[in-house]
């Protein structure tokens, strides 16, 4: 038997020799998990949360495709029904700045 046969790359790899058994230590196993946990964890690239301003375009969107969708179908009325609050919302997060940027202005009542 050569100590090469039994590497701490084995369990990493997935490579294991026919009497694997009669070699079997638990805490080089334990140690190669969780060393090969702290690379995935080194590595691993965590989405970033989106700000509030970006939250607020996709909504932005979101309320403009549908407002488009219920003129098309006159349904006007369902429409403002669903969106009346949530666009006095939407309009009072943002800046006179990013409203005037964005070309976002009120689609229900005017202002």
């Amino acid at each position: 038997m050569t100590k090469d046969k039994y590497t701490l790359a084995i369990p990493l790899l997935g490579i294991y020799p026919k009497d694997y058994k009669l070699c079997y230590y638990k805490d080089t196993c334990t140690c190669m998990f969780i060393a090969a946990l702290f690379t995935i964890a080194k590595t691993w690239n965590q989405p970033k949360c989106p700000s509030v301003t970006d939250w607020i375009k996709k909504m932005w969107h979101i309320y403009t495709m549908e407002y488009y969708a219920a003129i098309k179908k006159d349904e006007f009325a369902s429409f403002v029904g669903t969106w009346m609050h949530l666009e006095t919302i939407i309009l009072s997060k943002l800046s006179q700045e990013e409203k005037t940027k964005h070309r976002m202005f009120s689609l229900i009542g005017g202002n």
